[in-house]
């Protein structure tokens, strides 16, 4: 009996490690939400939105969300920093703001104001630490724009 408990305590000791490993590591957070409250939020709260417009089909779309967007420094940088929000850009208000944005290929990340303007663009796959790269200079130049 005490060599079953033994097994019981330590399955159950595992079990809590994992789960608080994966709670403590979380990438970029998108917002759900339609594409009017989504720029009232951000006029509201003074931020940028990151607008990723993917595509189900994509592959690098798919890598991107896999790998960059799951990392925990990116993850942490930009839940703290911009509206994020994932568009599929062929559904629901996905097809709009494709046209809307001129998106020629997937993924498209764009950094938009609460006006609705694109202030940065990027097209493909990019490696996490690329990405916090391009989030720390675009917020570095909309801190300096709204002095």
């Amino acid at each position: 009996m005490r060599f079953s408990n033994l097994i019981l305590f330590f399955f159950l000791l595992i079990t809590i490690s994992v789960s608080a490993q994966t709670e403590s590591t979380t990438g970029i957070e998108f917002v759900e939400g339609n594409w009017t409250s989504v720029l009232s939020k951000a006029g509201q709260e003074g931020k940028l939105i990151f607008l990723d417009i993917y595509a189900s089909w994509c592959g690098p779309c798919k890598k991107l969300k896999r790998t960059t967007f799951a990392n925990e420094k990116v993850g942490t940088f930009f839940n703290t920093n911009f509206i994020c929000v994932a568009v599929d850009g062929e559904k629901g208000e996905g097809p709009m703001l494709s046209q809307r944005y001129a998106v020629r290929g997937y993924p498209t990340m764009l950094f938009i104001d609460g006006s609705g303007t694109v202030v940065y663009r990027e097209i493909g796959f990019m490696k996490a630490k690329h990405l916090f790269r391009i989030g720390e200079k675009v917020l570095g130049e909309h801190v300096k724009r709204n002095k």
